[in-house]
């Protein structure tokens, strides 16, 4: 009987000792240093620089945030597909709040925050309380945030708002990992704002799921909610806090993106969402819910990016190359959770 209770306490452990979440962060940082390596060595001499690497983190800033907050909810068995919508509202709001409001840098980041953590009240509640499906609630408040963004301004412009252009333009320069171009001279491998942004994230949300209540409750909301309750896991509550952090980090992520690109648009981060969904699965997360690692997320985004450029590399610049290639490595992903989750219940069932 003791070894059953302990089963159900730790949904997550392999007969092995090693958790099912461990075993699939295994797998996603073998899978990029195995791709990374590859390109390194087969791919000519762009992949050899470190400022390739740094670049698809300067790049990719604002995903991993996204990403981050979209494994929180998928982790508690949710989705939210309204991330790329809000980035878009967000970097209209800010520009328009720079360039014809008066605005300041801190003005625009509360805007920032502020609508994301509108987003994510808002969701939370219909989903958690009044239990409402959480595809429906936020393909809602996609579209919702897609006609806020063309009210607030329907066409693209650049911000000329000059304390933003001087943070835009800040570079962080990595010691030692500069290269010496053609012309024989020395450049410093640099990485932008938004990535020291993103890497905090990570480390403070991967430090919240491993050590604090709140994580362990999103572990277990997701692994199974009468399980959850009878533990005296607050589900709905749990939940409710699980979108509301992800709406905060649609908004910080949003401004990170709004940092990269320098301007307002209604078609920024189109598709952000389906590829915050696809790291957080090729990191691990499964779309099951109890199973997920910001960790193999950050991963995640690195190997969904590192694959679409090396596509690109090959010379096959056409999108439906890339599609192809990014779906081919999801479902492959997908068939290892599979067999991940098949494992996982044929040891509960023992």
């Amino acid at each position: 009987m003791s070894a059953n209770t302990v089963t159900k306490k730790n949904p997550l452990k392999s007969s092995a000792g090693l958790s099912d979440t461990n075993l699939l962060l295994i797998i996603t940082i073998s899978v990029f240093v195995l791709m990374y390596a590859c390109a390194m060595l087969f791919l000519g001499s762009g992949f050899l620089k470190a400022q390739t690497f740094f670049n698809i983190l300067n790049e990719n800033a604002a995903l991993v945030v996204l990403s981050c907050g979209m494994s929180i909810v998928m982790i508690t068995g949710g989705i939210d597909i309204s991330v790329g919508a809000v980035t878009a509202l967000v970097c209209m709001c800010c520009a328009v709040n720079l360039d014809y409001q008066g605005g300041s840098i801190l003005t625009a980041v509360l805007i920032a925050l502020c609508i994301g953590l509108a987003f994510g009240l808002v969701q939370g509640f219909l989903i958690a309380y009044l239990e409402i499906q959480p595809f429906i609630v936020t393909l809602a408040g996609m579209f919702f945030a897609k006609g806020m963004t063309t009210i607030v301004n329907a066409t693209q412009f650049n911000v000329q708002n000059e304390s933003f252009q001087a943070l835009k333009s800040t570079r962080i320069t990595v010691p030692g990992m500069g290269a010496v171009n053609k012309l024989g001279a020395y450049v410093p491998a640099y990485v932008e704002i938004g990535v020291i942004v993103a890497v905090l994230v990570v480390i403070i949300l991967f430090a919240v799921l491993r050590w604090t209540k709140f994580g362990r409750g999103v572990y277990a909301v997701g692994g199974n909610n009468q399980s959850a309750n009878m533990l005296g896991i607050n589900v709905k509550r749990t939940k409710f806090f699980s979108y509301v952090l992800c709406g905060l980090l649609a908004g910080i992520g949003g401004f990170v993106y709004f940092l990269h690109v320098g301007s307002g648009s209604p078609s920024h981060a189109s598709g952000a969402e389906m590829n915050a969904i696809a790291s957080s699965i090729i990191g691990g997360t499964m779309l099951t819910g109890g199973v997920g690692n910001i960790a193999g997320t950050f991963f995640g985004v690195l190997s969904l990016s590192t694959i679409k450029n090396i596509v690109s590399s090959l010379g096959l610049d056409e999108a439906w190359w890339t599609n192809i290639t990014v779906a081919v490595m999801i479902c492959l992903f997908l068939v290892v959770q599979s067999i991940v989750l098949a494992r996982k219940n044929k040891n509960n069932a023992k």
